[in-house]
């Protein structure tokens, strides 16, 4: 989905979760030194105002122009969850459906989209969450994973985390062991390695401005 960083605040356009953030210990996250990431930085470009004023918008799309340079941040993913017994991977609608089955099917695990009201056919269980000015919604095919199952939610950004927090809340709803939420960017709190209703977020770079 891409939550988007503002001027004003840390709020962009997921909105909530953060109250149920906490940080955790230090670990070495994808902002440790690597140098495929000064590629993958450069390129990410910064829209200004977009899609509405206050925001700093963080463009993955020259970034999936370069094959090369999109090929490292996936395999960068692929290198950590590889042997980790990931059994699917969980995409936020849309922009995690760009990386989430590239990741998937390197590792060898399924892939589950998580997608917005009304997109999915059959029975889904969903998952409604705050937005700055309303709420939103994530849905899921019932039956889309198992009880026990180990999972990694993806997404293209992470802001306040409200977005995040819905898929995990969602998923554990289904009884999946949400093992971690891995995003290409996110603000620089994340760095650190918070967790999200204690499931700890793995980024590979701080969002630029």
């Amino acid at each position: 989905m891409g939550e988007q960083e503002s001027n004003n605040s840390e709020s962009g356009g997921g909105g909530g979760g953060v109250d149920d953030m906490v940080e955790a210990p230090a670990k070495e996250n994808g902002c440790a030194a690597d140098p495929r990431l000064q590629a993958i930085s450069d390129a990410i470009r910064v829209v200004p105002h977009f899609p509405k004023p206050g925001i700093m918008f963080n463009d993955i799309t020259p970034l999936l122009l370069r094959p090369s340079v999109f090929k490292d941040a996936v395999d960068m993913f692929v290198e950590r969850y590889r042997g980790m017994g990931i059994a699917a991977v969980a995409g936020i609608e849309a922009r995690g459906f760009i990386f989430g089955p590239a990741i998937a099917l390197a590792i060898g695990a399924k892939f589950i989209p998580l997608r917005k009201p009304k997109k999915l056919p059959g029975e889904v269980i969903s998952e409604t969450y705050i937005l700055e000015y309303g709420t939103d919604c994530l849905e899921m095919h019932v039956g889309a994973t198992e009880p026990g199952e180990r999972v990694v939610v993806v997404d293209d950004l992470v802001a306040t985390g409200g977005t995040l927090s819905a898929a995990i809340k969602l998923l554990g709803r289904a009884g999946a062991d949400v093992v971690e939420c891995a995003c290409l960017i996110g603000l620089p709190k994340y760095k650190n390695f918070y967790k999200l209703n204690g499931i700890p977020v793995y980024i590979l770079m701080e969002s630029r401005k």
